[in-house]
């Protein structure tokens, strides 16, 4: 089946799946489809993709219950240190530096290892001259951490800062959902903002906000949609066209196949 068929036939969102699981539905198949691999395989020349800071792993600061037995299950099941892999990769034969927040590990929460693996990314792209393309699936800072998760937004940011000041191009893609301290940092702050279809992006989510400030929001209120037409991102693309679309915007800065 083509990355087309299976987009058509199974367009379905974070969203989706929780009321999947609500249900009581199995949900495996889906998944893999809406995989971070698959997503590497829809993306990256064949072969292309070479993982990198594989063994970057989040300590349990706070000694919180549960939190050692419930990353160690995720970890086994999907055979990953974190949230977030990381690595070089092609796109058309363009090498790029590329990371992918996985939402199906603590729906892509970022505590030290994932703010670990982005910062080391992106200083690796720095040194290398590569352009920078991170997609973010999450939901915010990962509580288990406390202190040590938020401390990550800053650190995130700071390299980013870094890379764009030495003329280094960060494409940010984001999905769904892209909240919390994720938006609030590298996610927001890309030279060019990408982002799927009806992805939910911001940093509270739209009930906390209307209890907050005691309003109805407007219709679609942080919804891709409503973020383009308000400036806030620069193009809506559809999961089908993403390595089109990033070829094409390396081609416009001039980057070289190699």
């Amino acid at each position: 089946m083509s990355i087309k068929e299976v987009y058509s036939r199974k367009k379905k969102s974070w969203r989706s799946l929780i009321k999947m699981r609500e249900r009581g539905e199995n949900t495996n198949k889906l998944e893999r489809e809406d995989s971070v691999q698959s997503r590497i395989r829809e993306i990256c020349d064949r072969d292309s993709f070479k993982e990198m800071f594989r063994t970057v792993d989040s300590p349990d600061p706070l000694g919180f219950p549960g939190y050692e037995t419930k990353k160690k299950r995720f970890q086994e099941k999907l055979q990953q240190s974190d949230a977030c892999i990381a690595g070089t990769a092609k796109i058309h034969q363009k090498k790029v530096a590329i990371g992918f927040l996985d939402g199906s590990f603590l729906m892509g929460s970022m505590g030290y290892a994932v703010g670990e693996k982005i910062t080391l990314l992106t200083e690796y792209a720095g040194k290398k001259n590569l352009p920078l393309i991170i997609f973010s699936a999450s939901g915010g800072a990962r509580m288990q951490e406390g202190m040590f998760s938020l401390v990550q937004m800053a650190k995130t940011s700071a390299a980013i800062e870094a890379f764009k000041r030495k003329g280094g191009l960060y494409i940010s893609c984001l999905t769904h959902p892209t909240t919390g301290g994720v938006s609030a940092s590298f996610a927001s702050l890309g030279d060019i903002i990408l982002a799927e279809p009806e992805a939910l992006i911001g940093f509270a989510g739209p009930r906390v906000i209307e209890q907050t400030i005691g309003e109805k929001l407007p219709e679609g209120f942080q919804r891709s949609e409503f973020l383009l037409e308000h400036g806030m991102i620069d193009k809506i693309v559809e999961r089908t066209k993403w390595r089109r679309v990033l070829n094409h915007i390396l081609y416009l800065h001039g980057i070289e196949r190699r």
